[in-house]
């Protein structure tokens, strides 16, 4: 049966909603770290770089999966990975367990799940390529925030974290499963014109062409010996790195600012980053279709520089709605890189190699998780949030001057 190719995006939507879960760890590990005092914050902390690492090694697979077997098959095994990776996470009491589970097979499910979404349903929109990216990556900006506040109201005390684990569990393997049977990569059409597969592409490639976008399809071994994509990608390390940086210590920078300030106040603000980092994804993604790459890529860079130079007016000055201002500016400006990521691929490298290629080129999201670490390291050397923001100011404007270099073949 033909369905209108915003069925399929509505599907993904759905997908990333729940597999962006992951990203709701900062929220999940509070219960852990009252439950197990032995345990360290860096110890906790540490998961999470777990689990982007796998998330990483999970959209390769998957990219080099795409050609062999299809979607549904995909994300069979993402559901088994979340199913299993929960409940090992639900059941343990030691870290190994909590790596395993949640950092390692829950991580990768994700990564599986991510990468057969946007491969899949970004085939369906070769003529608004930077729009779809925003619209399935909204979802996964914006599930960490709605999934993450859920289980800050109805997980109990106590071991009560354990049996939220095994609900998302269960909930993410039914989820994962139904949409199985949803989403269908398009398949182009003969010649001659009759239908090639199961489903025909509901807009054929020379949709590209009609909008002004000249299709160049590239090997992924090609791709990795390009400049274009080492310099994309220090650039999207770069601006990663920063975002995180702020996102990761944004209650402290509250605090800081307001120290009097009450706990649910400080969530709110904090929370207003995650809401703007979805809509963040789908500005930049009409942007990248209507001005551009570069154009997109620098608004991006002064956004950066005009949200950092707020957070670092109001660690100055003490005014707390500088800081919220900033929170709000980082988050759109955030929100636009992974979009920019997918749209850049897409249209320096084609679309027949794009799951293969997008998944190396999240790899930086390896390198970006430490932004975090720097800014906690220079929390402690200094006492202050000051030079954290000065430091990423600083990697933002590199930024700046990497972006205009950067040449489409």
């Amino acid at each position: 049966m033909k369905r209108n190719r915003w069925f399929y995006a509505a599907v993904g939507v759905i997908l990333m909603l729940f597999a962006g879960l992951i990203y709701a760890w900062s929220v999940l590990s509070r219960p852990l770290a009252e439950y197990f005092t032995e345990w360290t914050s860096a110890q906790l902390s540490f998961t999470f770089t777990i689990c982007m690492t796998f998330f990483c090694l999970g959209g390769v697979l998957a990219g080099f999966l795409s050609g062999r077997i299809n979607a549904k098959f995909n994300l069979v095994a993402s559901a088994l990975l979340f199913l299993a990776g929960f409940f090992i996470a639900a059941n343990t009491s030691s870290l190994a367990g909590l790596y395993i589970g949640y950092g390692i097979l829950a991580g990768t499910g994700s990564g599986i799940a991510y990468n057969t979404v946007m491969g899949t349903v970004t085939k369906y929109f070769p003529d608004k390529p930077g729009l779809i990216s925003g619209i399935l990556l909204m979802g996964f900006g914006i599930g960490s925030f709605i999934i993450g506040k859920v289980y800050q109201a109805y997980t109990g005390p106590g071991e009560g974290w354990r049996t939220s684990f095994e609900i998302f569990g269960i909930l993410l393997f039914a989820v994962m499963i139904l949409c199985s049977f949803l989403l269908k990569a398009p398949k182009a059409k003969k010649e001659d014109g009759r239908e090639n597969g199961e489903e025909a592409a509901v807009v054929e490639a020379s949709g590209m062409k009609s909008s002004g976008l000249e299709v160049i399809e590239m090997e992924p071994a090609v791709m990795l010996k390009r400049s274009s994509f080492w310099l994309y990608f220090i650039w999207a390390v770069l601006l990663c790195a920063a975002g995180l940086a702020v996102i990761s210590q944004a209650g402290g920078m509250v605090l800081e600012v307001s120290p009097e300030i009450s706990s649910g106040t400080v969530s709110t603000v904090v929370g207003l980053i995650s809401v703007f980092n979805g809509i963040g994804r789908v500005l930049f993604g009409g942007l990248f279709d209507k001005i551009g790459r570069v154009k997109t890529m620098v608004f991006n860079e002064i956004l950066f520089c005009a949200g950092l130079g707020l957070l670092i007016l109001s660690l100055m000055t003490g005014i707390l709605p500088a800081l919220v201002a900033g929170f709000m500016i980082m988050g759109l400006a955030y929100g636009g890189v992974p979009t920019t990521n997918s749209a850049f691929v897409g249209a320096f490298y084609g679309k027949k190699n794009y799951s293969v290629n997008f998944s190396l080129l999240n790899l930086n999201l390896i390198f970006s998780s430490f932004g975090s670490t720097i800014a906690g390291l220079l929390y402690d050397a200094s006492g202050s949030y000051f030079s954290t923001l000065i430091s990423m100011l600083g990697a933002v404007i590199v930024g700046i001057v990497i972006a205009v270099m950067i040449k489409k073949p």
